[in-house]
């Protein structure tokens, strides 16, 4: 039987994706959790085939529980499923070892697709993702995002959703002038000069 974590914060979308995997093939048993750190404490009640991995959860940031996953049980696939586009998110995750990524736009049958494959032990990428991930190959670095450090990123995408650097430092459990030296090294990084430029430059990537 094929054991499937589902990690994610809304229980109607943890419902939906319980609902796909019953109809897939073969016994399934699905389980859930809705923090990074109730997640890690499932993983550790046995053995599993898989976990469904979304990137916004409310006690951390996916990406960090990702690869704290991969560190502690490397053979693990995970299928990152987010509301973020895949232009920025997925060869990150990618690259920061997930076997999959998908957006939550997906068709029930494009994410079942998905959860097979990963479940075998394959990659799953869309073309999209693909041809980016070949992009990103011939880069020189330029203006890119992916010259950002994960937590750079991670800043940058608070930023672009509205929170100022007192309510950052809090969810990330630094200090303002941590974050502060974030934003520069963001800004330096992307040739950007302020932060409306940078709000404006990651909402046009669908960061915000």
């Amino acid at each position: 039987m094929k054991r499937v974590l589902i990690v994610d914060d809304h229980a109607i979308l943890r419902q939906g994706l319980k609902q796909v995997l019953a109809e897939m093939p073969g016994a399934v048993e699905a389980c859930e959790a809705e923090t990074g750190q109730e997640a890690l404490a499932r993983l550790r009640e046995g053995e599993w085939t898989m976990v469904v991995l979304d990137i916004s959860l409310p006690d951390r940031n996916g990406l960090d529980v990702l690869k704290q996953i991969k560190a502690l049980y490397p053979k693990l696939p995970v299928l990152i499923l987010s509301m973020h586009s895949e232009a920025e998110y997925a060869v990150r995750a990618l690259r920061a070892g997930a076997a999959g990524y998908l957006t939550k736009r997906s068709a029930p049958t494009e994410l079942a697709e998905a959860i097979a494959r990963v479940s075998q032990g394959r990659k799953y990428v869309t073309p999209a993702v693909a041809e980016q991930l070949v992009d990103d190959a011939g880069q020189d670095g330029g203006r890119t995002i992916e010259i950002l450090s994960d937590r750079e990123f991670q800043v940058l995408c608070m930023i672009a959703s509205g929170l100022r650097a007192k309510d950052i430092a809090a969810q990330l459990g630094v200090s303002a002038k941590t974050v502060s030296t974030h934003r520069t090294n963001i800004l330096t990084k992307l040739r950007l000069k302020t932060t409306g430029e940078l709000i404006r430059y990651a909402i046009a990537r669908g960061l915000g």
